[in-house]
């Protein structure tokens, strides 16, 4: 696997799907072959990105490879998959109606099926930290939790994971239609959530059951 074409990629996916706008959010990836994470650098435009721009650290935070300055976010990213090891993708994202419930430190219930089954938890905001600092990394993998695949960054975004970048784009996706049905319901009612019961079966259907060969 290309992990840099990986990145390069993914991160073209998330500007064209709206995920986030400019050249703010960030992405990494852990190669489970050696274990190095591969991150997206800081401040550059997701079109102009090339694969020698993405940069290369052991879980450790050692830089390997790279000449440009990592993502703001690199501790962030880290932190999340020395507490997660199952965890291979992150994205970090400023989708609109995700944003929204961050920036009104609500958290968002599971209220859909496809919630239940790709987001994990209640998706909890963590509490405010400067972009880039220990606190914010710290917090962010709180508001994760040992289950959570999705988390809202107070007044500043999402947080997304999953055991590959393709599990991780469908957590960023499915927040985000969560949080915009969640805040649509909110004008007409209150929306039922789903029982953490329902969640558990729904979660381990989704896992171990739904879709071919398993």
């Amino acid at each position: 696997m290309d992990c840099r074409q990986l990145l390069i990629d993914a991160g073209l996916r998330m500007i064209n799907a709206s995920l986030t706008v400019e050249t703010w959010g960030n992405i990494s990836f852990r190669d489970i072959s050696t274990g190095n994470i591969y991150i997206t650098p800081s401040g550059m435009d997701y079109v102009a990105c090339r694969c020698d721009d993405i940069l290369v650290y052991k879980l450790d935070g050692a830089k390997l490879e790279g000449e440009r300055k990592p993502s703001i976010e690199l501790d962030l990213h880290l932190s999340i998959m020395r507490s997660r090891p199952e965890i291979n993708a992150v994205i970090h994202t400023h989708p609109v109606y995700s944003m929204v419930f961050a920036c009104l430190k609500q958290n968002i219930p599971l209220i859909m099926d496809e919630a239940a089954q790709s987001l994990g938890e209640e998706i909890r905001v963590a509490e405010y930290a400067l972009p880039g600092s220990p606190e914010l990394a710290a917090n962010c993998v709180a508001a994760l939790g040992e289950n959570g695949y999705a988390c809202l960054l107070q007044s500043h975004g999402a947080v997304c994971i999953g055991e590959s970048m393709k599990a991780a784009f469908r957590t960023a996706k499915v927040l985000e239609l969560t949080a915009q049905i969640y805040h649509m319901c909110r004008q007409i009612g209150e929306p039922v959530p789903i029982s953490k019961e329902n969640i558990a079966v729904m979660r381990d259907y989704f896992r171990n059951k739904y879709g071919q060969g398993k």
